[in-house]
């Protein structure tokens, strides 16, 4: 028996499909018994973990890892049933081994970990632990030395051809749980049509995982995987959780033609630059297939800071608000993030990306903003670089990424960081309440319209002045009457 767990991914628990789990499911289906736990379900996820192994007598836990709150279970929940069954293999895979395998390994309680898209790895590598001979040298394996603790790193796998993988095994959930309302609909559920991005943003932990390598499901085969959740799970609404959704704008027009009889409402990460390339033949055929909104990365209000991003060349400022005011022609929602503190001038790029937001929000008011603090991925390039150089260095152990300190960090929350000292990190913190109050978010469902009025109008004389500087009043409201702030859709 074999364990496939998901740990909780989010702080609220909120139950969001477990896909990197069920892509495992998938490639073991037929062939090996397995049972997929889910940690946003569970109230006391090593009670039923244990009880689970005790049970069936598993001998192989395997789990997802995303840095951030699932690492922030999973390392110590990995440690105590490590210690309870000292013959379970435990393998990590994910994001977090593939940016982070050596302090993964260095652990003691994982065995092995798998980094990239190692779907096909992994499956013939339980094939070697079933039969007695593991191939040690398995695309995206990475292991530890017993004797010499020395670690081993594989060469990263190549990115699987979607439509050659099985689909998911659904019926091994309880699907119920997992539609929820949310903005798009009362009965919202995600997918994952594409691997990768082909584009390689230097602050994005994506290229690490794929290094600009990219595979889209076809358009038939994402429409026969929406009209299963339509018909047989109720699904009303679909978040499609890709890396970049919008990459193929041949395959978006016929997948919107193939869906568009089913009334639903969907949501995608797309590029701007990418976007505006599109007809508006495709714009009218997307609004009409129910695409209610768009999370793009617009990042910078610069192109000198887009090109330290790597994304300069391709995408430039003042396509993002020519996005904007074209968007708002389709009565689509543009979700623009933000990234603020990026150095080496950090100070210049927060209130060059204050001014630029205030631009798009006269374009288009109904633009929603993300915004993030700039953290880095340990991936060569320029802005890494320049971290280093100020004093950043990343953990090498999980007792330290468990910290609350790191687990800031990867949130995208305040953190300690060299190049960004306190009075900076209150800037943006003020920028920010005062914008989500003089516009509050759309997917905020449960707030009324006299809430939403008195926020805006509480907000909207700071924001009018551009007086961001402690905004008390703000906070005291939203201490007695909370609201959500604009976030990425689905997590």
């Amino acid at each position: 028996m074999i364990l496939l767990y998901n740990p909780k991914s989010n702080p609220t628990g909120k139950p969001i499909l477990p896909k990197a789990v069920l892509a495992l499911g998938a490639m073991l289906e037929g062939r090996f018994d397995y049972r997929i736990c889910d940690g946003n379900l569970l109230d006391d996820p090593f009670a039923t973990l244990s009880a689970a192994i005790l049970e069936s007598k598993a001998e192989i836990l395997a789990m997802t890892a995303m840095p951030g709150p699932q690492i922030t279970e999973a390392a110590p929940l990995s440690k105590a049933l490590k210690e309870q069954f000292p013959d379970l293999t435990i393998i990590w895979g994910g994001y977090f081994p593939t940016l982070h395998p050596e302090p993964v390994l260095k652990s003691g309680y994982v065995d092995y970990a798998f980094r990239g898209h190692s779907e096909l790895s992994f499956l013939k590598f339980i094939e070697g632990l079933a039969s007695g001979s593991v191939d040690l040298r398995l695309p995206g394996l990475a292991w530890r030395e017993k004797d010499s603790a020395e670690i081993h790193l594989n060469p990263m796998p190549a990115v699987p051809d979607l439509n050659k993988l099985p689909l998911f095994p659904y019926e091994k959930l309880d699907m119920a749980r997992y539609l929820r309302p949310t903005y798009l609909g009362s009965r919202t559920i995600s997918h994952h049509s594409s691997y990768g991005c082909p584009f390689r943003c230097n602050f994005c932990a994506v290229v690490n995982m794929v290094n600009g390598r990219f595979s889209e499901e076809k358009a038939v085969r994402t429409a026969s995987v929406v009209d299963r959740l339509v018909r047989q799970y109720g699904a009303n609404a679909i978040e499609f959780h890709d890396n970049n959704f919008f990459v193929n704008e041949a395959r978006i027009s016929e997948f919107c033609g193939r869906i568009a009889h089913h009334g639903i409402r969907w949501w995608g990460f797309g590029r701007i630059d990418t976007l505006m390339k599109f007809s508006d033949r495709t714009w009218t055929a997307m609004k009409k297939s129910g695409l209610k909104m768009i999370f793009m990365g617009a990042e910078a209000g610069s192109d000198e800071t887009l090109r330290l991003m790597n994304k300069g060349g391709k995408q430039t400022a003042n396509q993002t608000l020519a996005l904007a005011e074209r968007i708002a022609r389709f009565d689509i929602v543009p979700e623009m993030s933000f990234i603020f503190g990026v150095p080496p001038d950090p100070q210049g790029n927060i209130e060059e990306t204050i001014q630029f937001i205030r631009k798009i929000k006269r374009i288009n008011p109904a633009t929603e903003i993300v915004p993030y603090i700039y953290t880095p991925v340990p991936l060569a390039g320029s802005l890494y670089d320049l971290a280093k150089e100020s004093g950043f260095a990343f953990p090498d152990s999980l007792d330290e990424w468990i910290d609350d300190r790191w687990l800031d960090f990867v949130m995208h929350r305040t953190a300690d960081l060299p190049w960004l000292n306190r009075r900076l990190k209150q800037r943006i913190r003020d920028f920010q309440i005062v914008l989500n109050s003089r516009y509050p978010t759309v997917t905020d469902v449960d707030m009324g319209s006299i809430k939403r009025g008195l926020l805006k109008a509480l907000g909207g004389w700071r924001y009018g002045l551009r007086l961001y500087g402690r905004p008390i009043e703000l906070r005291v409201f939203h201490h007695f009457f909370p609201y959500q702030r604009p976030e990425t859709s689905g997590f």
